[in-house]
């Protein structure tokens, strides 16, 4: 009986689940960073506020730049009252309760707040937040 050693074959490193991994992690960064690029993608100086709440963004937010001149921008694009009418028509007639979030420039008029307000009412959008950010302290 002769008995032959065998050199055990080494096991060798798995690469496919390892770039599954990898490639679920750049989905989820890229998802996420055009999530959080939306809202800061403006130069829009918010007014301060000491008081208010740390929300967490609802899923599906719009939200709305007002610009220090007056422009109006969502997701990126210049719209005028009649545009942003039309759209969050379309946005109300989908979704219940759609929530809106006002990103106005510290500088811009408070008129044309109140008619972007005023154009978000008419389109039958209530849920409507304001952007603000808490004053520098000063240590």
């Amino acid at each position: 009986m002769k008995f032959t050693s065998r050199q055990p074959e080494s096991a060798g490193m798995q690469l496919a689940p390892m770039i599954d991994i990898v490639f679920l992690l750049l989905i989820f960064f890229i998802v996420t960073w055009q999530f959080s690029r939306s809202e800061t993608e403006l130069d829009v100086s918010v007014p301060t506020a000491e008081q208010g709440e740390e929300l967490t963004r609802p899923m599906g937010e719009i939200i709305i730049n007002i610009l220090e001149d007056g422009v109006i921008k969502v997701e990126g694009v210049q719209v005028d009252l009649f545009q942003l009418h039309d759209k969050l028509k379309a946005i109300a007639g989908q979704f219940e309760n759609q929530p809106v979030r006002i990103r106005g420039d510290g500088a811009v008029t408070y008129q044309r707040i109140v008619e972007v307000i005023d154009t978000c009412q008419k389109a039958g959008i209530w849920n409507i937040s304001f952007a603000t950010q808490r004053p520098e302290t000063k240590e």
